[in-house]
């Protein structure tokens, strides 16, 4: 019989549907399980369970959270767990306590270990300790970079399970090529929004303050000052990002020059437009989707020098990595690679490669086929090992949002 795997996430669970068709086709039954609305797995024929949590507060949300993932668990009885995403990864293990498997993958730290308010700092000790509390119930922990592996292990947080390095989640190269293929042209798209002559740098992401939204508006005007066709594209959700989004006057007062276009379906068809893919990140991310969509869609990369980020983008190779919030620097690279069309040409190229030969969705399910298989073996076996009872405070509980970030 094909073993059954739940598959756990927040909002940005669709994201994962061909890294779950790619499981089925391997032989898994798999279901989803996500604070969405599900609808997006339909088409698929993927079965999908929806748990409510807030990603921008706690308390005793987290607390009714923890008991909807136990009695979804009872429910689906599947043979192992998969979760993605900093709530969905400590709520899961506790919620099952070693009665399944359970397989998390760490897509970056987020807000917590990429802010430098009183706040974040604050409740980093209390991270550590939680991460600790669900690595007793976790039968194998994902990395999808080194630093973030190092950390774990630094601070004694993956606990008796297994650690692997596995580089993202993947991207499916040829659905990507097709949607390029199907979708309109550079031509058409630049037609539609008005930017037939423009140098255009495109971002792609959730328009927050931790993306680095603001350091890439600050920067406009220095490369206005020597590209003065450039013009900067914001894709991606704003209004849903409570105390997080970026205030919409900001970028308002550099219209015409910024123009923001909420979260769209049509990004690889956005993509190919663009000449320069921009993402000034101040989060610990995992390894950031969009970069793999940049680097297919052959575009030069600029990015903060972040965990994640240079594990995509090297140095004067395919692109160029800046200090987070460091305005001019990164503003020089833009207006460098903007200056240099025949660079930025072969850097572009140079990327699609690289996503290709590294990040395809192929070779990462392959790894984690292994590893689900690995893990359902020693269970079998006995080897499963089930720690004694971890109980979360009051405290540990009530404390707000541990940081949520988009793959």
């Amino acid at each position: 019989m094909n073993p059954h795997l739940v598959c756990v996430g927040g909002e940005d669970h669709p994201l994962r549907i061909a890294f779950l068709t790619a499981l089925r086709d391997r032989g898994f039954q798999v279901t989803a399980v996500s604070s969405g609305d599900g609808a997006a797995f339909l088409p698929h024929g993927i079965p999908h369970h929806r748990f409510g949590f807030d990603r921008f507060a706690s308390g005793s949300g987290d607390w009714s959270a923890l008991r909807s993932v136990r009695g979804l668990m009872s429910k689906l009885r599947p043979d192992i767990i998969q979760s993605f995403d900093t709530k969905p990864n400590l709520l899961t293990p506790l919620a099952v306590r070693g009665q399944v498997p359970v397989v998390r993958t760490i897509n970056g730290l987020g807000w917590i270990f990429s802010s430098l308010e009183p706040r974040a700092v604050a409740l980093r000790p209390v991270f550590c300790g939680l991460q600790a509390a669900a690595s007793c119930w976790t039968a194998a922990t994902v990395f999808q970079n080194r630093d973030d592996q190092a950390f774990f292990e630094r601070y004694r947080l993956v606990g008796r399970g297994t650690g692997r390095l596995i580089a993202g989640s993947g991207i499916d190269v040829d659905a990507f090529a097709a949607a390029r293929h199907s979708g309109p042209s550079a031509a058409a798209m630049r037609e539609e929004f008005g930017l037939q002559a423009a140098e255009i740098v495109i971002f792609v992401g959730r328009l927050t303050r931790q993306k680095g939204i603001p350091t890439l508006l600050a920067a406009v005007p220095r490369i206005l000052s020597e590209r003065p066709n450039a013009r900067f594209v914001l894709v991606g959700p704003r209004e849903s990002e409570g105390p997080f989004g970026v205030d919409k006057a900001q970028i308002d007062r550099l219209a015409p020059h910024v123009m923001a276009l909420g979260p769209r379906q049509d990004v690889s068809a956005l993509l190919g437009m663009a000449d320069l893919f921009a993402f000034p990140t101040q989060y610990r991310e995992g390894i950031p989707r969009v970069l793999l969509e940049a680097g297919l869609a052959g575009l030069p990369i600029v990015a903060s020098r972040m965990p994640g980020c240079n594990d995509v983008v090297k140095d004067g190779w395919n692109g160029y990595l800046v200090a987070p919030r460091d305005v001019n620097g990164l503003a020089s690279r833009i207006i460098d690679i903007l200056s240099d069309r025949t660079q930025a040409k072969i850097m572009g190229g140079r990327s699609v490669g690289f996503v290709r030969e590294r990040f395809a969705l192929s070779g990462v399910v392959d790894q984690y086929c292994d590893l689900y298989q690995s893990v359902l073996a020693g269970r079998t076996h006995g080897n499963f090992s089930q720690s004694a009872p971890v109980m979360l405070t009051a405290k540990d509980a009530g404390n707000p949002r541990l940081g949520e970030a988009r793959q």
